[in-house]
């Protein structure tokens, strides 16, 4: 491993996936707010789809958050497969620029999402990824948002070699480790490879266990977050570490510690 410096304590951005929570939105923001942490995710998806709120809508969201004294860190754009499909690319194209237009009016500028397993060598599904990023960036770079895919599906330098081939500079990485640990990747490799594109983080811990998918409290899996969070340091990164707790019977209490945890460094 790396040597890396020590890093300061305390001087983490903190933030909380909101749907996690399972609570209505709001009321997560509140508890959030309560939790006092300065941003929060969301999903854009239900009753925060683009079809679903009015400008009218997304102005009043904004002022509740901003109220709240919370930024909005990222929204969550998932699709199913990602953009691994020509045929169905033009109508997930169309949902993205619908996306970004809201990331704009609710004031965020980052969008994370899953673009889809990306094979390890260019082959067709590949070429019609690549298309689909390219139109999806041009886009996003137009109206100042970056659009995020998050690790895990491929290692590290496989993300990479994609992204070096995109002609913007929109498409970048939301980084979770979990996912890489849990699936069986190198995490110091797929640093390596993406530190530069990485513009957000999942705070989430796991076991490499792969096939089972194991997740953890954060501190009690195999991610090595004392390393993960130097080496972010090192590389000069300041966003935000966004808490991810998907899989608990107490999400509210293991959020909650997690963002103890976090605030050692």
């Amino acid at each position: 491993m790396p040597v890396l410096p020590t890093t300061v304590r305390g001087t983490l951005a903190l933030g909380v996936f909101a749907d996690n929570l399972e609570l209505p939105l709001r009321e997560a923001l509140r508890t959030i707010a309560d939790l006092g942490v300065s941003s929060f995710q969301c999903f854009t998806r239900g009753g925060m789809a683009p079809a679903a709120l009015s400008q009218q809508a997304r102005a009043e969201f904004r002022r509740f958050y901003e109220g709240l004294g919370l930024t909005l860190s990222a929204t969550c754009a998932d699709l199913d497969q990602g953009f691994v499909d020509a045929a169905a690319n033009p109508a997930k194209v169309a949902h993205m620029r619908a996306q970004i237009d809201l990331a704009v009016d609710l004031g965020v500028g980052i969008i994370t999402t899953h673009v889809g397993t990306i094979p390890a060598r260019p082959d067709g599904v590949w070429g019609a990824m690549r298309e689909a990023l390219n139109e999806i960036g041009d886009y996003a770079e137009s109206r100042g948002v970056i659009v995020a895919t998050e690790t895990g599906p491929e290692s590290g330098p496989t993300l990479r070699t994609l992204l070096e081939t995109l002609d913007t500079t929109a498409i970048r990485v939301n980084f979770d480790p979990a996912n890489l640990v849990m699936n069986g990747y190198d995490l110091d490799e797929a640093l390596d490879a993406l530190l530069p594109f990485i513009v957000h983080t999942h705070a989430k811990d796991g076991f490499r266990d792969p096939g089972k998918w194991r997740e953890a409290p954060l501190g009690t899996g195999d991610v090595p977050w004392p390393h993960y969070v130097a080496r972010l340091q090192a590389a000069g990164y300041t966003g935000v570490y966004t808490i991810e707790r998907e899989q608990a019977e107490d999400r509210l209490a293991d959020v909650t510690a997690g963002i103890a945890f976090l605030r050692q460094f």
